[in-house]
């Protein structure tokens, strides 16, 4: 048995393509739908209650209105505030949730300086503390990046130089590895390597990714469909002109990706 129905991917902005790029070039037959909650972007500084009530609406409109037979939680601190009350409320529906990428640090290169980038909401969860106890190289220093995300998902070039040049410069030439603990922020490797140097990236997309493939064909949801998927996006943002931007945004993006 298959399945046609979509598979829906939630975020907090466009910083999730990073993510779904990676699922399309794993699993290209699938449909998929991506809702981008610009509009509350960034997540990180907002309360518990509020994240999980957006990601609560998310959801909802992903199982109940689009139909989706799986839920990607795209942003990290979605997934880390939230997962939880998700896949207590909808129990018929997996729920896969990004995590920064720290553990591939100690598979890969465990005694390099490693600087773990994030947003204040992810750092401070359980859930991150709990990976990062686990894996801890004794040598990473944690980094909240507040505002980041909101300039890359504002596309402001400049503004983000600015802030990567004040953020990072001191660690420039002494930095072995970096986790992009944000789905923004892999939008920004190459300016983050401009500041850093030669540095080795780490992300979670890869591995979301196999775990959502995973995750389908234990419960035989794979589509197997011979033709490629269909991707819908949509943007929380108030105005229609908003909404276009941000979906010719996305899907630019997307299309550099897969080339890459």
């Amino acid at each position: 048995m298959s399945s046609k129905k979509p598979i829906g991917f939630l975020d907090s902005g466009i910083g999730g393509v990073s993510v779904i790029s990676q699922a399309i070039k794993l699993l290209p037959n699938e449909d998929y739908f991506f809702f981008s909650d610009s509009v509350n972007n960034p997540y990180g500084d907002k309360s518990d209650g509020n994240i999980i009530s957006r990601c609560d609406f998310i959801a909802d409109f992903l199982i109940n209105k689009k139909n989706c037979k799986a839920v990607v939680i795209a942003c990290n601190t979605a997934s880390a505030k939230a997962v939880g009350f998700l896949r207590e409320k909808y129990t018929s529906i997996p729920f896969i949730a990004i995590e920064p990428a720290y553990k591939m640090v100690h598979d890969f290169n465990p005694d390099g300086f490693t600087l773990v980038m994030a947003t204040k909401g992810t750092l401070e969860s359980e859930k991150f503390h709990r990976l990062y106890t686990s894996y801890d190289n004794h040598n990473t220093e944690l980094l909240a990046c507040v505002g980041l995300a909101d300039l890359i998902e504002q596309n402001d070039i400049d503004g983000l130089k600015d802030y990567l040049n004040r953020t990072l410069g001191k660690y420039s030439g002494k930095t072995d590895n970096v986790v992009l603990g944000c789905t923004h922020y892999p939008l920004a490797k190459k300016e983050i390597g401009d500041v850093l140097g030669d540095v080795r990236f780490f992300d979670g997309a890869v591995g979301v990714s196999h775990q959502l493939k995973n995750v389908l064909a234990e419960r035989d949801l794979l589509n197997n469909q011979k033709e490629r998927g269909k991707i819908e996006f949509l943007d929380s943002s108030p105005t229609d002109e908003l909404k276009k931007i941000k979906e010719k945004r996305f899907f630019n993006i997307l299309h550099q990706e897969e080339k890459q």
